[in-house]
């Protein structure tokens, strides 16, 4: 695993430490909408989390990002329908960064992941969002292309936030795990040496929100009503435990669409709208725990982030899969709605800097990787 308590330190940077006023955002694979952040942060400490929020896509905006997705293989940057999507996305975190109502140094712009293809023999990831047209709007310099350059050197590109996580979690007992639960699952173990090993467990709120929009004509799971009603499938469960991803080592990661022929060809389909709802939490709670597997050490508890935190039923199946206690963030002082969004502010910083956002033992990169590029000046 990489370096322990020095992970973070500050390696050769054309910049010197200076605290930044950073804004980040972030449009996760739920497709929900953008969360928004301010953090003062120096990319390797934290000054303050100021404001956060979230403004929600419009159903047009999010019913095509979900078209994009399924298209995305075939589609090319010009594209007329993806350039839309674009555009509207772009002028939607622009108002994301209106509504904060504060200046930064720089935005962290992740864009919208709509292609995750790392391995192979053409690793690919692909984000959309124009940030050149974002710097002109907000008259703010941008931080974005946080992925490519991790998986053009053969790292899995994801997940990005297990830095962020280590500086955010200095003070708290350790071994800790980290997990957030948004359309997939994501985790960062961080030792009592402060060594990160970090992964995505395999999918969350994804194939629950898509399930009941499928199977009774709503965006989500609203407050876990469809997954306590229901009972987990034993024999469909068993058939999607045995996908190879489980079972394969870190570093690893997902697209949100990796497990859907996976799913259908396990007979989910066939299931009432609660049993399908119920086996599908069941599965998102037995991927993490055989992530857990993958620890060199069983933390002390899971910290829990994301949408799927807000999803009883989900937060169930997963306590009763795990032997440590397992919280919400807020228990430690933290916003679980706002945490990537402020992850990538914190990441901004670091590109700012040069510093490394990727390690062998979060994403499998050869070294400690800087990357990012930025549109605008600092100085």
């Amino acid at each position: 695993m990489d370096g322990g308590a020095n992970i973070l330190a500050g390696r050769p940077a054309p910049m010197a430490a200076v605290t930044l006023r950073t804004i980040g955002l972030m449009s996760g694979t739920s497709l929900d909408g953008v969360d928004a952040a301010y953090v003062e942060t120096d990319g390797e400490h934290i000054s303050r989390l100021g404001p956060a929020l979230t403004l929600p896509y419009d159903p047009a905006l999010r019913r095509d990002l979900r078209l994009l997705l399924d298209r995305a293989p075939e589609m090319t940057p010009e594209d007329p329908f993806l350039r839309s999507c674009e555009q509207r996305l772009t002028a939607r975190h622009a108002e994301a960064v209106a509504a904060i109502g504060l200046d930064a140094d720089v935005i962290g712009f992740h864009g919208q992941t709509i292609l995750h293809m790392p391995g192979g023999a053409a690793p690919r990831t692909w984000q959309i969002g124009d940030a050149t047209a974002l710097a002109k709007r907000t008259g703010m310099t941008v931080a974005w292309d946080f992925r490519s350059a991790d998986v053009a050197a053969g790292g899995q590109g994801a997940p990005l936030v297990p830095a962020f996580h280590a500086a955010l979690a200095a003070p708290l007992p350790k071994p800790l795990a980290i997990l957030n639960l948004g359309g997939v699952a994501n985790v960062t173990w961080i030792g009592p040496d402060g060594g990160l090993l970090a992964f995505d467990t395999g999918p969350a709120n994804g194939p629950l929100d898509d399930w009941a929009r499928r199977s009774i004509g709503a965006d989500y799971d609203r407050d876990g009503h469809l997954t306590l009603a229901g009972h987990p499938d034993g024999a469909v469960l068993g058939r999607m435990l045995a996908h190879p991803y489980l079972a394969a080592p870190p570093p690893k990661s997902l697209d949100r669409l990796d497990f859907d022929r996976a799913l259908r060809e396990a007979g989910a389909g066939a299931l009432s709208p609660a049993d399908g709802a119920a086996t599908l939490a069941a599965f998102c709670a037995c991927a993490v725990a055989a992530a857990a597997r993958h620890f060199p050490e069983p933390p002390l508890q899971w910290l829990v982030a994301g949408g799927g935190r807000r999803n009883p039923g989900l937060m169930r199946a997963l306590q009763g899969a795990l032997e440590a206690p397992l919280r919400p963030v807020e228990v430690a002082g933290w916003d679980g709605d706002a945490l990537e969004a402020q992850a990538f502010g914190f990441l901004a910083a670091r590109v700012a800097r040069g510093l490394p956002l990727t390690f062998p033992s979060t994403t499998g990169a050869p070294r400690p990787l800087a990357g990012g590029r930025l549109v605008g000046s600092l100085l």
